[in-house]
């Protein structure tokens, strides 16, 4: 090995050491045509990782199963733990050109710009949550690629590789893909392997200017974790009025919803539209309750419930929305949040574990990670349950005095409740901030359990009927 090269291989080793233990995720990306040099130099660089904590990741063409999800859910879902390092081969532009060249979900994406928009604030994200994101483009000069690929198609053994990506992308279509995103973005760094030698120097050189700035950053990032609320902020904040629904009304009622459901649930599968519910409120809100009755009648092979607690080691260890990203449902199918990704700008916002900087970026990045299933025409139905004080207390002393609900009343209720106006202004902040067309906020006033049950059916059957039949109510 070149005397330069290793030097520079000891100093990236070092310093992504360094990463892993200050809990830098790493995502590096080598994009570039066939047969220019990109598995070479990749493959170089993870001899240089340990492999401890270091992953290849190749993005294929999309199968019939992938396309039942979101474009970005592979790659939430894959997302690196804090200090670990991902290698993609090809990536999330490849997907993209993939997409947009084959004319893939052409009805969701039309002219593919919205993808574009997408792969900006994915990126935007993970950046902004101090995830380095190191992009390669691999150029070489023509005739040594096709040297290369001759010499490829002269072995059996090797005459498969030749196609490579040719077969989804031909590679001229591909070219000029990549060119312009390298030329509208200066976080490219475009590497001629046609010296492979001076190739390794500049991917080696590169990976340490990004590695020791990474490390840099994260040693100034700010860690401020003070609420921000305001003194003397009031308890009642949610409007509590509302009619009630009569027991016999409420009998004849529920059961025909409940069936109406159950027919929308075969519909959404039959055209492949997934369903998103969103359940927020205050404690003893009746969110169970009502997401109770919500499935009562529903296909169990077509939803599922998510009861979200507090986050576990390895949650911890990974971007906050990685592990709601990796529970959104397929294309026709229906998935129940009891409690969300918005414990970012609730609980932790109000109880110190998010940094002002992490719960106020925090309303963007949801309503743009929400928009990313929309975009692919998800349902995303929100549901804010709400309920005074006093009724809040009736009900707490009902589970503690209640031996069959004992288990539903804990410490945290009772330390939660002494922050009541805290979580109230929390809650009509993200209710104010994230709010939006495709993705609205629902207030349900709860006191009266059985009218808050009714009034929740009724909205996700108008918004059901909506989308697929164009049906609309007053």
């Amino acid at each position: 090995m070149n005397k330069q090269i290793e030097t520079l291989v000891l100093k990236v080793a070092k310093l992504t050491r360094q990463t892993h233990e200050l809990g830098i995720p790493v995502m590096i990306l080598f994009e570039g045509i066939p047969a220019s040099g990109k598995t070479r130099l990749c493959n170089e660089l993870l001899l240089t990782l340990d492999g401890k904590y270091s992953s290849f990741i190749a993005t294929k063409s999309p199968s019939e199963e992938d396309l039942r999800y979101q474009f970005f859910q592979k790659y939430w879902n894959g997302l690196p733990k804090k200090g670990d390092i991902n290698v993609y081969f090809r990536s999330w532009y490849a997907h993209y050109i993939d997409f947009k060249e084959n004319r893939i979900k052409e009805d969701f994406y039309k002219d593919y710009q919205t993808l574009r928009e997408q792969i900006h604030q994915f990126e935007s994200m993970l950046i902004a949550d101090n995830h380095e994101i190191i992009k390669f483009y691999i150029e070489i000069d023509e005739e040594k690629r096709l040297e290369h690929i001759r010499e490829m198609r002269q072995n059996p053994l090797t005459k498969w590789k030749a196609q490579e990506y040719e077969d989804v992308i031909e590679s001229k279509i591909y070219e000029a893909n990549m060119k312009a995103f390298v030329d509208e973005s200066q976080d490219w760094e475009v590497i001629d392997y046609t010296n492979r030698e001076h190739a390794t120097l500049l991917m080696y050189e590169h990976m340490i200017q990004r590695l020791e700035a990474a490390i840099s950053r994260h040693e100034r990032k700010c860690t401020e974790r003070n609420g921000h609320f305001t003194e003397g902020f009031s308890d009642d904040a949610f409007e509590m009025m509302t009619d009630k629904v009569k027991k016999d009304a409420y009998d004849q009622q529920i059961d025909a919803l409940q069936s109406r459901l159950t027919e929308l649930q075969f519909a959404l599968y039959e055209r492949k539209i997934p369903l998103i519910i969103v359940y927020e409120g205050m404690d003893a809100a009746g969110k169970g309750g009502n997401i109770k009755r919500l499935r009562q009648k529903l296909d169990p092979t077509g939803y599922e419930v998510n009861a979200i607690g507090a986050p576990t080691e390895d949650e911890l260890n990974r971007h906050y929305l990685w592990r709601f990203a990796k529970d959104m449902p397929k294309s026709g199918h229906i998935e129940l949040f009891d409690r969300s990704w918005y414990g970012r700008v609730l609980v932790e916002r109000v109880e110190g574990f998010a940094t002002v900087d992490e719960w106020q970026r925090a309303y963007d990045e949801i309503n743009a990670f929400e928009k990313m299933w929309t975009d692919e025409h998800a349902i995303i139905l929100k549901f804010f349950l709400t309920i005074d004080k006093d009724e809040q207390l009736k009900r707490f002393n009902d589970r503690v005095e209640n031996v069959d609900k004992n288990w539903k009343i804990t410490d945290e209720d009772w330390r939660n409740r002494d922050k009541w106006a805290e979580y109230q202004e929390a809650s009509l902040d993200m209710i104010h901030k994230t709010h939006t067309s495709y993705a609205p906020w629902h207030v349900i006033a709860t006191n009266h359990k059985k009218t808050a049950r009714i009034k929740v059916l009724k909205h996700v059957i108008r918004t059901c009927e909506a989308e697929l039949f164009g049906v609309m109510h007053d």
